[in-house]
């Protein structure tokens, strides 16, 4: 059997997610449990979410497939759009967004003309964000307080807030409860630094990311102000 059909079947006797012993492996494939060990290795250098180790075994931690699927244009474009925006913030989802646009790239049709390459991004841009996105999706992910330095109206101010979640409304927008001034929309370009205060926030009723967005619905229902 070629090794490329070997290892197709296999991601699909490691799709249950339960451990596998590599004799098992072997047995159901019909090769010695060396061959197993070394197409494991195989599997782990290509990026799949193989976990174990000899002796112990292995499984395949989160397996997602996708089915077939036609994009429209528009759609193409704002998968494009937000694979760069998400590549320029830097840190550890930067990575996975290149990596996912490579993927694409060899199923899916896309501009080859040069400066329209997925990932032709504006340096400066992404040189302001890089530091900021992986410090705030960690401070959301651990519920951390934040100070953050804005540009507002010229002047500069200082805030410590609650990060609730970041957003891509063609920019990257902070979703944020601001201690004594209440929800806020924060434009990641006026976020001039962030520093983690090194303590966490509880889920308050009236505080969540639910009554952020209740809260941005009735604000876009208010008429202009004059």
């Amino acid at each position: 059997m070629p090794r490329s059909d070997r290892l197709f079947d296999l991601i699909q006797l490691l799709r249950d997610g339960r451990l596998h012993r590599a004799e098992d492996l072997g047995r159901a494939l019909g090769v010695s449990v060396r061959t197993i060990w070394r197409d494991m290795g195989v599997l782990a250098a290509s990026g799949l979410a193989v976990e174990g180790e000899r002796g112990v075994g292995y499984v395949l931690r989160q397996p997602i497939t996708l089915p077939p699927m036609m994009l429209q244009a528009s759609e193409m474009l704002a998968l494009r759009a937000g694979l760069r925006l998400v590549a320029e913030g830097g840190g550890e989802l930067a990575g996975a967004a290149r990596s996912l646009a490579g993927k694409l790239a060899g199923l899916t049709p896309g501009p080859r003309e040069e400066g329209e390459d997925i990932f032709a991004t504006r340096p400066e841009a992404g040189a302001a964000r890089g530091p900021q996105l992986p410090l705030i999706r960690k401070a959301i992910r651990l519920r951390e307080v934040l100070t953050v330095a804005l540009l507002e109206e010229g002047r500069l101010t200082e805030r410590d807030i609650r990060p609730l979640a970041l957003l891509l409304e063609g920019s990257w927008v902070l979703a944020a409860w601001v201690e004594g001034q209440g929800f806020a929309a924060l434009g990641l370009d006026l976020v001039l630094e962030v520093v983690p205060r090194g303590e966490t926030f509880p889920r308050e009723t009236g505080r969540r990311l639910a009554d952020w967005r209740k809260w941005r619905e009735e604000a876009a229902a208010l008429p202009p102000r004059t």
